[in-house]
C-alpha cells in the first residue's frame, strides 16, 4: 500500500471512491439505464412501426396511382370511342341530309318539268287555236263570204296535227 501512497493515492480514499463508484453504477443502471434503454427500445419499436407504415403508404399510393392512370387510360378510350362515334353519326347525318336534299332537288325537278309540259301544251293548243282564227279570216277575206267555221276549225287542226308529227319524227 505504501506504493500507492508513494504516487499519491490514499487508500482508503480510494476504496470510499470506489464503493461509491459501484453504489452510484448500481443506483445509475437501477434508475437511470434501465429506463433510458426501455425508452430507446420503445423508440426504435415506434420508428420501426413508422417505417412500417411509410412503407405501406408508399405501395398504397404507388397503387393508387396505377389505378389511377388504368382509370384515365380507360376514360381516354372511352371518350376516343365517343368522338369517333360522333362522328361516324355526323357523317351519317351529314350524308342523309344530302340524300334528302338531291330527293327534293330531283322531286322539285320533276314537278317543274311537268308544270313546264303543262304550261307548253296549253300554249299550243292557245296558238292553234288562235292560228286557226286567223286563218279562217284570211280565208274569209279571201273568199269574202262566210265559211263553215267548224269545217274550216276542224280541217285546221288536223293538218297542225299532221305537220307536228312530221316535226316530231
Amino acid at each position: 500500500m505504501e506504493a500507492l501512497e508513494g504516487i499519491g493515492i490514499n487508500p482508503p480514499l480510494f476504496l470510499i471512491y470506489l464503493v461509491n463508484f459501484i453504489v452510484l453504477f448500481a443506483l445509475l443502471s437501477v434508475v437511470l439505464y434501465k429506463p433510458v434503454l426501455k425508452m430507446l427500445d420503445e423508440r426504435q419499436a415506434k420508428i420501426k412501426e413508422s417505417m412500417e407504415q411509410a412503407e405501406k403508404i408508399k405501395q398504397e399510393t404507388a397503387r393508387s396511382e396505377e389505378e389511377i392512370k388504368a382509370h384515365l387510360e380507360k376514360a381516354r378510350t372511352e371518350g376516343q370511342a365517343v368522338i369517333a362515334q360522333a362522328t361516324q353519326i355526323g357523317e351519317r347525318l351529314k350524308e342523309e341530309a344530302k340524300d334528302s336534299a338531291r330527293q327534293e332537288t330531283e322531286s322539285l325537278i320533276a314537278k317543274a318539268r311537268t308544270e313546264i309540259q303543262r304550261e307548253r301544251d296549253k300554249t299550243i293548243e292557245e296558238l292553234r287555236a288562235e292560228f286557226a282564227d286567223i286563218a279562217i279570216l284570211a280565208a274569209e277575206k279571201v273568199i269574202k263570204e262566210t265559211v263553215d267555221k267548224k269545217k274550216h276549225r276542224k280541217l285546221i287542226d288536223e293538218t297542225l296535227k299532221e305537220s307536228t308529227t312530221f316535226k316530231k319524227t
